[in-house]
């Protein structure tokens, strides 16, 4: 269905579709599933080869991109999005008891891990009663769906812009299909193996973080040494602020998960130096935070489904591996809370080829975009890693940024005229790259946002108060 797509104040035309595809393309005799596609137009009349998009996750929509990045591309390319199986379409992989099990008390402790463990166990069995054929959920499917939707297009060739888990995707696309891909960006690089956050690679990136907030005077005359401040908050966290309780392990998964992006960061900095100095209001409104939004943000059997059958390893203990040490203070809270949890669950899902769990060459054009201070994929595995093994392949870093939307946003010009370039010309022009430093300044942290909700709070009842006293009095 072909109708106008409106992108701020500019109009194109879009094709809105499905496409019934087999659940397990490997089972003869598979369902079929549906999947939702998306074209936006370019208004060119001789337009290169389209892009199409790959964004992150796994466990978020692909339907749902910022359409400002569309826009950057459409003067010369279609872009079309193809739907994730498993989230987008027919079929979606929701786990209701593992959501509820994420709002429970001290949250990585081994009493709530096994309970998340549990819930993964229903949540499996439920979607297994529905029909649910786990295996058709894997990346490599979603690659064929790409395909499909490119075959039904009439593109012989096509660009990849994928981020964060969306680059895993492109990567495998590139080995199973080199043919067909012309050019491939790749914004917050995730190469195999990389779906675990370790310990000792986030403390590296604190004590990174700490340089930083070393050399800004005013700062390290609050807090001397922002690492030591952070250490010494997580092992004597106090676990109330007023009458509100703070859960350490929700503390610390909100704290990795804001870490991933400057401004958010310097928002978590601000509410570890407030606590040093005896103000944790920003450590209980961080806790209060985790059940209104870790629960819900991702699609969790999707997210179990990609990231299980490419990087899960049975020999290693993820809960003890992921736990804080003196030597790593944080730990890695997040890894323990996924992967921790499948030591007592089990999601039903086959393994990708061994051979695609490793790297392997490709001779795709590719550009990978990272931020030097990435929490969630650390430029240095997109240097060490996957590069060594492309070899038509070209890193640019972004100072100080962190995950995708830092390569974004931070310096917005700069990154769209990288990306449109490479993929017109092969070479990305970063004239416009420079230094951005880190600004740790926050205008309204955790601790002033919950201080002025208490004192709505206070107000409200003090309202509630007065209003039952004199319709008390009216009766009296």
């Amino acid at each position: 269905e072909a109708r106008r797509f409106k992108i701020g104040s500019e109009k194109y035309i879009a094709d809105f579709g499905s496409i019934a595809l087999p659940e397990n393309r490997n089972q003869p005799k598979s369902r079929l599933i549906q999947i939702p596609f998306l074209r936006i137009r370019s208004r060119s009349e001789k337009s290169a080869e389209p892009v199409f998009g790959l964004t992150g996750g796994p466990g978020s929509s692909n339907m749902s991109w910022d359409w400002g990045k569309a826009w950057t591309f459409l003067p010369d390319h279609d872009f079309v999005l193809v739907g994730y199986r498993g989230i987008d379409g027919s079929t979606v992989l929701e786990c209701p008891e593992v959501v509820k099990a994420f709002k429970g008390k001290n949250i990585i402790s081994e009493e709530s891990l096994k309970k998340i463990g549990a819930a993964w166990n229903k949540d499996a069995e439920e979607l297994k009663s529905r029909g649910i054929d786990f295996d058709g959920y894997t990346m490599l499917e979603c690659i064929e769906d790409n395909e499909s939707v490119r075959k039904a297009l009439g593109y012989d060739r096509i660009n990849l812009l994928s981020e964060s888990y969306g680059t895993r995707v492109a990567y495998l696309y590139g080995l199973k299909h080199p043919e067909f891909i012309n050019r491939s960006a790749m914004i917050g690089v995730n190469p195999p193996g990389r779906f675990v956050w370790e310990p000792a690679v986030i403390d590296e990136q604190l004590k990174y973080y700490s340089a930083l907030w070393s050399k800004d005077s005013h700062l390290d005359s609050e807090s001397n040494n922002l690492y030591s401040t952070i250490g010494g908050v997580l092992n004597a966290m106090p676990r109330k602020w007023l009458f509100f309780t703070i859960d350490p392990g929700k503390v610390k998964v909100v704290t990795f998960a804001l870490l991933f992006h400057r401004k958010t960061a310097a928002m978590v900095f601000d509410s570890y130096s407030a606590a040093a100095r005896g103000d944790p209001s920003g450590l209980a409104l961080m806790s209060l935070a985790h059940n209104f939004v870790v629960p819900g943000m991702m699609t969790w059997g999707d997210l179990a489904s990609k990231a299980v059958s490419a990087d899960y390893d049975p020999a290693r203990n993820y809960i003890t591996e992921m736990d804080p040490t003196t030597e790593f203070p944080l730990g890695s809270p997040m890894s323990k809370l996924l992967w921790g949890t499948l030591g007592y669950g089990r999601w039903p899902i086959r393994m990708l080829p061994e051979e695609l769990r490793k790297l392997q060459p490709s001779g795709v054009e590719t550009l990978l975009l990272s931020g030097s201070i990435d929490f969630s994929t650390p430029s240095q595995f997109a240097a060490e890693e996957l590069l060594p093994n492309l070899k038509n392949g070209r890193q640019i870093i972004l100072s100080e940024c962190g995950h995708v939307n830092d390569v974004w946003y931070v310096n917005v010009e700069n990154t769209r005229r990288i990306l449109t370039s490479f993929y017109n010309t092969g070479k990305p022009d970063d004239s416009l790259n420079a230094y951005i430093p880190m600004n740790f300044e926050v205008t309204q942290g955790f601790p002033t946002i919950a201080r002025i909700s208490l004192g709505a709070i206070i107000l409200v009842v003090i309202g509630l108060l007065w209003a039952l006293f004199r319709i008390i009095k009216f009766l009296i």
